[in-house]
């Protein structure tokens, strides 16, 4: 009876899906008229030219820059101003609003029909003796003395260094140190970069390696699925935790948990005010980056794919979400043992416009390796936000399930995705009846 009550709720919210999109469509054409299809072509070109100021915005300095973002303010609001007149503003609120409940309709349609993405299996594994945890006082604004990171460690039994902010330290010689002295974990409370280079020592020894989310923005935490909001709370797992196996990345011998950028980030990031002043310095650098005036040309080498010159390479420790907005950023798992590699190519304002219709300088696909070509000897790279240079070509490589991660056994945990829109299943659904709406019926998994 629940399967029956279950399969009902799927179909009529796939007919929700398909009569909301129905109705976003047909009711700016309704209310407007040819008027009002008119507008929305106009829009659009206005939603072009916009891409199209925003990249002369990047591209230009001086005069060229303050009338290109003159021009990317100017546009949207002549737009709205149009619609206003026209008394069309409300339709193409609604018009949005009617979409959002398409897709949401839809995605719940198809998220109840038993499809469910598989969880990286966790190993019980007895707690560590001897734990060894390294924290930076400086990560996330102070997140180590706010949140008594070191106490908390040192009630739990572990050996804790608190980096010295004012002399740099090898992080890499104090985690083999502590191999060498015993210790049956590596722990690490900083940002990427630092946990991606003790991590490979963990690695490299097989010992278990524990995130502690006291950095910024702790993308590696997150897609483990740790609290980011209270990182004490991942030290529960020097007591009540589980194991994961997760991959580790390296572009040439560097390593890497999250991702390695090329191209303008890696440029960019060099900078010696960047971490005082993103926006200005990535405005600063960014015309001659975009005109090829600086940085070598590239070449990726991904698989049997090859992406020619392009003006950035994002390669990341598993696939990016980048079909969903609200989960974009993200990644589902952590070890299908495949890189995500994005690569983008605009030369031109006409090449930015183009991106919304046919996005020809931007691509995506995954691999088992990516190699990068330079027409120079080095490539400044971006390993975890870490400014490094790398001599080419660049042979990144991923190493399976090679990381055994520590988590608390209590966690938030990672949303699930939510499914790829398909109006084609959704038509089928919606046209069910009883047990005929069964998951069986439509065979394939949400993506």
């Amino acid at each position: 009876m629940l399967k029956v009550r279950t399969h009902r709720r799927q179909a009529w919210a796939a007919r929700t899906a398909l009569a909301a999109a129905a109705a976003a469509l047909l009711l700016p054409l309704v209310e407007g008229g040819i008027a009002g299809l008119l507008l929305l072509l106009l829009g659009l070109a206005g939603l072009a030219v916009t891409f199209a100021a925003l990249w002369w915005t990047l591209s230009h300095r001086g005069a060229v820059r303050m009338a290109a973002a003159f021009l990317a303010l100017l546009i949207p609001v002549t737009v709205i101003t149009l619609f206003a007149r026209a008394n069309l503003l409300w339709v193409v609120m609604l018009s949005a609003l009617l979409w959002c409940a398409a897709v949401w309709s839809g995605r719940y349609a198809l998220r109840t029909t038993g499809l469910r993405r598989s969880r990286a299996k966790e190993y019980r594994t007895p707690p560590p003796r001897r734990p060894f945890v390294l924290l930076n006082p400086l990560s996330g604004g102070g997140k180590v003395e706010r949140f008594a990171l070191r106490e908390k460690a040192e009630r739990l039994g572990a050996r804790v260094v608190l980096l010295d902010p004012g002399e740099p330290q090898d992080v890499v010689a104090l985690a083999r140190a502590a191999v060498a002295d015993g210790a049956d974990l590596l722990g690490v409370g900083g940002g990427d970069g630092t946990q991606a280079q003790v991590a490979a020592v963990a690695a490299e020894h097989g010992l278990p390696f524990m995130v502690i989310s006291a950095g910024t923005r702790n993308h590696f935490a997150m897609d483990l699925g740790l609290d980011r909001d209270d990182p004490a709370a991942c030290l529960d797992a020097l007591t009540d935790g589980v194991e994961v196996r997760v991959d580790l990345c390296f572009a040439g011998d560097l390593p890497f948990v999250n991702n390695a950028s090329f191209g303008v980030y890696g440029a960019v990031v060099q900078s010696p005010g960047y971490r005082a002043d993103k926006v200005g310095t990535a405005l600063e650098l960014l015309p001659d980056l975009l005109s090829r005036q600086r940085g070598p040309r590239l070449t990726a080498r991904v698989g049997r794919a090859t992406f020619s010159e392009p003006h950035a390479v994002l390669v990341s420790n598993n696939p990016y979400r980048m079909d969903d907005p609200f989960g974009f950023g993200r990644r589902a798992r952590l070890d299908s043992g495949r890189f995500g590699v994005v690569a983008v190519k605009v030369d031109s304002a006409v090449d930015a416009a183009e991106l919304l219709l046919d996005p020809r300088g931007f691509a995506t696909t995954t691999s088992h390796e990516v190699v990068i070509h330079a027409d120079a000897p080095e490539v400044e790279a971006g390993l975890d936000g870490e400014p490094v240079t790398l001599p080419t070509p660049v042979r990144c490589r991923i190493e399976r399930r090679a990381l055994r991660v520590r988590l608390p056994r209590d966690r938030p945990g990672i949303p699930e995705p939510p499914p790829r829109l398909d109006w084609r299943r959704l038509r089928k659904l919606a046209a069910a009846v009883g047990r005929t709406a069964a998951p069986g019926r439509f065979g394939g998994g949400a993506t």
